[in-house]
């Protein structure tokens, strides 16, 4: 498991998180059932580093004082221009209590329906789950590549290949679809003018 090392946060002025951020650093907080929030800092490359490795969505080692926390990565702020990291939440887990969290649909390949000339169209971008917090997929992968033109992907599709933690989306949701090619205003006054 990767380990992330971080310091009690005791200055809470604004010139003291500016300065944090200066050297490198990002705040943050670790909070979870059954235990009190605290306020902590740690480094911005050694975060960036474990998420690379770990993914998104999976569990980090916080150790905190001599003390190591199973913790998963809950939410973040960054700047919108530079994407810098500014604030960072991290949620205390075990391997055995379910969370509810958001995983980011993947989509692979080109279908045999954009080929033939139909539409790629993505209507969920994230997923809702409950999940172990050993279950959680850092992303849900579909493969278009085999889909047709008029063939919708569904929720339901997706549960019988990811059974091993909850979907919380209605089975008839569509994903994504192959949708029929559009036809444009100047080929139906072409189609009207040959009848």
């Amino acid at each position: 498991m990767n380990t992330l090392i971080a310091q009690e946060r005791k200055d809470f002025k604004k010139s003291s998180l500016k300065e944090l951020r200066n050297d490198g650093e990002i705040p943050a907080v670790v909070y979870g059932r059954g235990i009190s929030t605290k306020s902590i800092y740690l480094k911005n490359a050694d975060l960036r580093n474990v998420i690379k490795v770990v993914g998104r969505n999976g569990i980090i080692s916080l150790n905190l004082a001599g003390e190591s926390k199973n913790v998963i990565l809950r939410d973040y702020q960054d700047q919108a221009l530079t994407r810098e990291v500014l604030h960072v939440d991290f949620l205390q887990v075990d391997k055995h209590t379910e969370i509810d969290t958001k995983v980011s649909v993947v989509v692979r390949g080109t279908s045999n329906g954009e080929k033939a000339g139909g539409i790629f169209k993505q209507f969920l971008h994230e997923l809702n789950i409950t999940a172990k917090a050993n279950d959680i997929p850092d992303s849900i992968e579909i493969d278009i590549t085999d889909f047709e033109i008029g063939h919708t992907e569904r929720i339901a599709d997706l549960k019988n290949v990811y059974s091993n933690f909850t979907i919380n989306h209605e089975d008839e949701e569509a994903i994504v679809m192959i949708d029929f090619m559009k036809v444009t205003e100047e080929e139906e006054d072409i189609s009207a003018v040959e009848v």
